[in-house]
């Protein structure tokens, strides 16, 4: 008779995530956070474990543009879902894009460890409001923690970033006027 005790497992999933424009087929268990499947599973450690309750925001990812605290959010339900985490921010050539480079013009960072959320929240932030001003900025990026900072280094990168944005944007409708 064997009395050796007895081994569970814990039930497994396959999953298919659509991470920074690639699949990736991930077998995990069903309660494993998002951002736990992102930093060990496809080795994209740019996104920060920070407080593991939501609070801080180093987590910060795109989900389907919109911020996401990827601590708060199984894997599994991002399943379907497009997810963009800081390493989609580089430009083609592998350098730092508009938003990367107006956080570094205007020193808006320091220890780096909150960073790629705050580059998250507001790449999210600007896609859904391109024209926001400072104020607005300030309200939002006030949901992410940062003890470096202050925040109007990082406030003020986000509206440089918004207005050459915005400017860009504006030289492209006037030629195609012309």
């Amino acid at each position: 008779m064997n009395t050796d005790p007895v081994v569970t497992h814990p039930e497994l999933q396959l999953i298919a995530l659509d991470v920074n424009g690639e699949r990736h087929d991930v077998v995990t268990e069903p309660r494993r956070t998002l951002v736990d499947v992102l930093r060990h599973d496809l080795r994209l450690t740019g996104t920060h474990v920070g407080c593991e309750h939501g609070i801080c925001g180093a987590c910060t990812v795109l989900v389907d543009e919109r911020p996401v605290r990827a601590c708060l959010m199984f894997a599994a339900q991002a399943e379907g879902a497009r997810i963009r985490t800081v390493e989609s921010l580089s430009d083609s050539a592998g350098g730092l894009n508009d938003l990367q480079r107006a956080f570094t013009e205007h020193h808006a960072l320091q220890c780096g460890f909150c960073t790629p959320g705050f580059l998250m929240l507001a790449e999210g932030f600007l896609g859904e409001r391109p024209g926001a001003g400072k104020e607005e900025i300030r309200e939002v990026v006030a949901s992410n923690l940062c003890r470096c900072t202050g925040y109007q280094t990082i406030v003020e990168a986000i509206d440089a970033c918004a207005t050459a944005r915005r400017g860009a944007c504006a030289q492209r409708c006037d030629s195609k006027e012309h």
